[in-house]
């Protein structure tokens, strides 16, 4: 027993740990597109010696694995997390929320005691409809035969008054029940709206994590905690207004954010910071497996299946042991490779509040402006009118980001919703601002017939003559990019060959082998003509796919 004293007395601080209860909030968030970085700044005091900092306002929802604490003023130790079986939390709901609970309560309570007065004047309404009943009973009944005329005329002139007070009470009863029911209606609509407004506060989830933190300090200290964690439950989208001014030739982006986070706590006063950099999606490069060809002798009766089932069966088992499969070329043409390497971060000033489930937060992130080519693209073969296109090159030193919300502007107006590819800074890109409907496209297949028209075929030969005629009624001069195709081959059995008029001034388009345009200007009130034909030779026997 005096051993134990002894040690007690040798280091009492060291064994007496205190837990200090801390709440926390979020104090700032970096977003990405698909996911979010939480940090929680936390403030607390402890006297010298062994404590527990214990937190018990992480939502439910925090991967602990993920979670990384820092301590300022102490020296860490170890780290206990709880997902169940939780403290309860000591912060109240605020007042606003408690007021709004009241309010709906209130409500409810109110509905129900004007739904009970209206079932209490519908009861008076059934009796006086079964005074009505029986007072027409007794007039039917056998036993009024007996009577004299007297005490006859006496009840007759009892039940016509009785019972035209039943319906007079049971048609007063009813104007009572009406009114009471549109007093219902009224009732209604204040605990709908009464509900609404509770909604709109969006009361946080109650069920929470614990996060303990073993510190030990070697005097009193006013210390904080720093604790980071990844989330999956929020994500920004980028949103891009693009305003094309004709007669400057330029176009302005006016970006922005929508910001939306479900974690299960409200994000009040946060400072947000919004990057690019996508960290659930393919972080590393594909790898290049060997390359193992073989050859066999194919066979008629053994089908995809028979193959298959001897592959299977060890037959060709070293080929399928080789990291050579199909899935092994295939996997790194799925990740998108638009984005490695690349990463913008936007810092937002001040602060910002996201509520949990509910806001969608615009956030606006500046202008950029550049100067634009303008041309009408013609395309026949698909459509009837041209349509405004805008090329440019990204030199404004920032990255376009892809996004399902970019809203089209032409000269002020409101034209379209698009989707927005990336571009790079120094990328040359070209958007579409809608159609031109006074710059009109015909196609016309010549010499067609009944059956075959405009085709001319034998077994082993086809001929196409097409005439394109574009006319512009827009009154003012156009510059028109127009573009078709002929068919190409891969094969020196198939010859293909082709004309036209005026003759393309580019080819293979795009790196789209047989697509061909035409570039030139096209007055007010004018048209262009274009004659293009092409011919397939073949082998015969053999068929034209």
């Amino acid at each position: 027993m005096r051993i134990l004293v002894l040690m007690l007395a040798c280091c009492p601080a060291a064994l007496f740990a205190e837990d200090i209860a801390l709440t926390s909030d979020v104090s700032a968030v970096t977003l990405y597109p698909g996911g979010a970085t939480i940090t929680r700044d936390v403030p607390f005091t402890a006297s010298a010696g062994a404590h527990q900092l214990i937190l018990t306002d992480l939502p439910s929802s925090t991967p602990l694995e993920s979670v990384r604490v820092q301590v300022g003023g102490a020296v860490m130790g170890s780290l206990t997390t709880r997902s169940e079986f939780v403290p309860p939390r000591t912060a109240k709901a605020s007042a606003d929320i408690e007021a709004a609970k009241a309010k709906v309560e209130s409500g409810e309570a109110d509905l129900r005691a004007a739904f009970g007065q209206v079932q209490a004047i519908r009861l008076e309404v059934e009796a006086a409809q079964a005074r009505v009943r029986f007072l027409s009973e007794l007039g039917d009944s056998d036993t009024i035969t007996e009577l004299g005329v007297d005490a006859l005329r006496d009840l007759a002139g009892m039940i016509g008054e009785e019972t035209l007070n039943a319906l007079r009470a049971a048609h007063d009863a009813d104007l009572r029940a009406d009114e009471a029911e549109r007093n219902l209606k009224d009732l209604k609509e204040a605990l709908e709206h009464a509900r609404q407004t509770l909604a709109a506060l969006v009361p946080e989830v109650e069920n929470r994590a614990m996060l303990a933190i073993a510190i030990n300090a070697a005097t009193k200290t006013e210390g904080r905690v720093e604790i980071t964690y990844n989330i999956n439950d929020a994500g920004w989208l980028p949103v891009y207004d693009l305003k094309l001014d004709r007669e400057a030739s330029a176009l302005t982006i006016e970006r922005g954010a929508f910001v939306g986070q479900s974690t299960g706590e409200n994000w009040s006063n946060v400072a947000l910071t919004l990057s690019t950099v996508r960290p659930s999606e393919q972080s590393a490069p594909g790898e290049v497996w060997p390359w193992l060809r073989r050859i066999y002798d194919p066979k008629p009766q053994m089908t995809k299946s028979l193959v298959r089932s001897e592959a299977d069966s060890g037959a060709y088992g070293e080929a399928l042991a080789e990291p050579v499969m199909e899935d092994a070329f295939i996997a790194p043409q799925q990740a998108s490779a638009d984005f490695d390497g690349l990463a913008v971060t936007y810092t937002y000033p001040g602060t910002v509040s996201v509520a949990s489930n509910a806001d969608h937060v615009r956030l606006a992130l500046g202008s950029l402006t550049t100067d634009v080519d303008l041309r009408a693209r013609a395309v026949p073969l698909a459509d009837s009118t041209a349509f405004l296109m805008a090329s440019f090159t990204n030199d404004m030193d920032e990255l376009i980001l892809p996004t399902s919300e970019a809203m089209l502007y032409l000269d002020g107006r409101f034209i379209g919703k698009s989707y927005l590819d990336l571009i790079a800074s120094g990328a040359e890109a070209e958007l579409s601002f809608g159609p031109i409907d006074g710059i009109r496209l015909t196609r016309t297949v010549l010499d067609r017939n009944e059956g075959d028209r405009g085709i001319i075929s034998r077994s082993n030969e086809m001929t196409e003559q097409v005439r394109i005629d574009v006319q512009n009624l827009t009154g003012e001069s156009w510059p028109i990019e127009l573009r078709d195709r002929v068919p190409y081959s891969e094969q020196e059995d198939l010859e293909i060959t082709w004309s036209a008029t005026p003759m393309p001034t580019a080819e293979d388009v795009d790196d789209k082998r047989g697509v061909l345009a035409w570039s030139f200007d096209l007055p007010a009130g004018e048209s262009r003509r274009i004659e293009l034909s092409h011919g397939i030779e073949w082998p015969d026997g053999m068929a034209l796919q």
